[in-house]
């Protein structure tokens, strides 16, 4: 496998440094940290790459609020300057590495893919119906906080031999216990660090019809004993090489009985609906004359399933 070395000095370079401003700047003209960043500008970005060079540049304290939807999460915030810069400067260089080595499986915050990337794939599958009529659904429990440091490092190693980058990425990995939900580079630790499990997945187990959305995880068979063996192993595969746990709330099950409840859809061989949750959702906004951004977002979600029926009720003198 190819190891990479003498990137650092991409990251650092003054004008990664702008590219990555210019791209943690985008949609937050508003906040008070760019703001306050814009003031001083070039002056941050010399002082910025002064302790990357140095290697004296350390993360700063976290902020933390929490969100109740879709679920309750606690969420973790940094300073805009220096950190979300940083990690921006880091994602220019390392982001098509790190793409390159995900399978073609795994969906979330690639770009061209998410969610409904994953909504496609899935629909395509379903297609090969004999071969689908089983789905093993399971995630990972608490996988942002469980995530192992040491492991994590190890991995990122086996990837990356220039000692500074390793430095950065170190300091960054232990600012907070596990990873942060919220922080820039948190997605891209959560794919690479399973992204050794899809290979195994997909190269030693053989599975064909198998898709992962952050921990999020759906494999599809026509063998049901098959599909609880493969579990056994999958549980023993993160335990043992990555520290994780399978949450207890796994299923296996025929996809006829009860489709399969996945990225905000429910999907069957015949058809594709809207999460419950999120058409109620959906409603609420309704109900709430929320504005029409959100209104048309919600509207985006139901034009990848079958929502004839549901937008008629919801929407009864909607003409578009």
């Amino acid at each position: 496998m190819k190891r990479f070395t003498n990137l650092y000095s991409q990251i650092i370079s003054i004008n990664n440094l702008h590219l990555a401003d210019a791209h943690a700047q985008k949609g937050k003209g508003h906040q008070y940290g760019v703001k306050l960043h814009k003031k001083n500008q070039e002056q941050d970005i010399l002082h910025l790459r002064e302790l990357l060079s140095s290697k004296s540049y350390k993360t700063s304290e976290y902020t933390t609020f929490k969100v109740y939807e879709p679920k309750e999460r606690l969420v973790f915030k940094l300073p805009f300057f220096p950190d979300r810069i940083t990690h921006h400067a880091v994602m220019n260089v390392l982001e098509p590495i790190f793409t390159k080595l995900f399978t073609a499986d795994t969906y979330s915050c690639i770009k061209g893919k998410g969610i409904h990337g994953a909504v496609r794939a899935v629909k395509k599958a379903l297609k090969d119906e004999p071969n689908t009529r089983y789905c093993l659904k399971l995630d990972i429990k608490k996988f942002y906080p469980s995530v192992n440091h040491e492991i994590l490092k190890q991995l990122l190693r086996r990837k990356f031999k220039d000692q500074d980058l390793l430095w950065l990425l170190d300091e960054i990995i232990d600012s907070a216990e596990g990873l942060p939900i919220g922080n820039y580079l948190s997605q891209y630790f959560a794919n690479f660090y399973l992204t050794y499990f899809d290979h195994w997945i997909k190269e030693n187990k053989q599975v064909k019809y198998y898709f992962r959305y952050a921990d999020d995880i759906v494999i599809l068979s026509n063998n049901k004993p098959h599909l609880h063996e493969l579990l056994f192993e999958i549980k023993h595969y993160l335990k043992t090489n990555l520290d994780l746990d399978v949450k207890g709330n796994y299923q296996v099950f025929p996809v006829e009985a009860r489709g399969i409840d996945f990225v905000g859809y429910k999907f069957y061989h015949t058809h594709t609906l809207l999460r419950k949750s999120i058409k109620k959702r959906f409603a609420r906004a309704i109900s709430k004359k929320k504005n029409s951004a959100t209104i048309a977002a919600y509207k985006g979600w139901t034009s990848h399933c079958n929502s004839k029926h549901l937008l008629k009720k919801l929407l009864p003198n909607d003409t578009n």
